[in-house]
């Protein structure tokens, strides 16, 4: 309708699409040639790590094992209250009853490396940014982005560096769950009474005493809450990490989906509520134990 527009010189140029995903392209061949060296290893060893963690150690856990394990931490972090232990007992069975206990292993699996790979990033850049003005102000939009993103565009970048597999899913994952750490240890940290900082100041503290004796253990509480929002998100990346061939529960639920299988389906989807709930009360409790 507007392509009289073209006629005019100046407008020419203004109206001209901008070739954004040509040179998306371009340059995400560019990182696989140059970055190879960096990705095939990962996608390689870090694959067997969480093919030995899944297959080799969890699933060599006997059920009845593991389901007494969740149920003891659920009892102890929740001071001794019985509601989520045997919550955690019905629910772990129900799981194992429906034929599900290997892909709850590789869902796990999955839920644990993210989450720590979170953390371990997320903690030391919330630090960083409430420590540094010019950190938080190149962050702060970084963070923005990657929390407006949808999820399923995280599948692109993770497909392309790393292939299909339970390797590219924990990336998507690790994208998708790490902006609440890094935000929370940010607020945590700049919550800090000044009163507490001073008083360290004037006791002679360096700058790690300060950090690690005043300032993080006056967080915990503010960075633990954002360490569960980062455990749940990853675990509400199971169902999209499983379109690009991650293993677990989230592949029942896409397979049924293809199948219009309605009850499969909806066992699996209980299966994943079930491991949600259990994950985010014991998270929870853990923060309140530490309060």
């Amino acid at each position: 309708m507007l392509d009289f527009l073209k006629d005019i010189p100046i407008l020419r140029y203004i109206i001209k699409q901008i070739p954004l995903a040509e040179g998306t392209e371009k340059a995400t061949k560019w990182i696989q040639e140059k970055f190879a060296f960096l990705f095939d290893p990962i996608k390689e060893h870090f694959g067997n790590v969480m093919d030995f963690v899944s297959g080799d150690v969890l699933a060599n856990i006997p059920p009845v094992l593991f389901i007494l394990i969740v149920a003891v931490i659920a009892f102890f972090v929740s001071g001794k209250k019985i509601g989520l232990a045997v919550f955690s007992i019905v629910g772990l069975w129900f799981v194992y009853n429906q034929g599900l206990w290997e892909a709850l292993m590789s869902t796990v699996t999955l839920v644990i490396l993210a989450s720590l790979l979170s953390v371990i990033i997320g903690v030391p850049v919330g630090i960083l940014m409430a420590k540094s003005k010019i950190a938080n102000t190149i962050f702060t939009p970084i963070l923005d982005f990657m929390q407006t993103m949808p999820a399923f565009v995280y599948l692109i970048p993770a497909v392309a560096f790393f292939g299909i597999g339970m390797v590219p899913g924990v990336f998507a994952s690790l994208i998708f769950a790490t902006p609440p750490t890094v935000r929370f240890t940010n607020l945590g940290i700049r919550q800090v009474s000044n009163d507490l900082v001073e008083a360290s100041d004037s006791f002679g503290a360096t700058g790690s005493q300060k950090l690690f004796k005043v300032e993080l253990p006056m967080a915990k509480s503010t960075i633990m809450a954002g360490i569960n929002q980062t455990v749940m998100l990853a675990l509400s990346m199971v169902v999209i990490a499983s379109m690009i061939g991650a293993p677990g529960l989230g592949s029942q639920v896409l397979s049924s989906l293809q199948r219009a299988s309605v009850g499969t389906g909806f066992v699996a989807g209980v299966g994943i509520v079930i491991l949600a709930i259990i994950i985010d009360r014991i998270t929870q409790n853990m923060n309140k134990s530490k309060e």
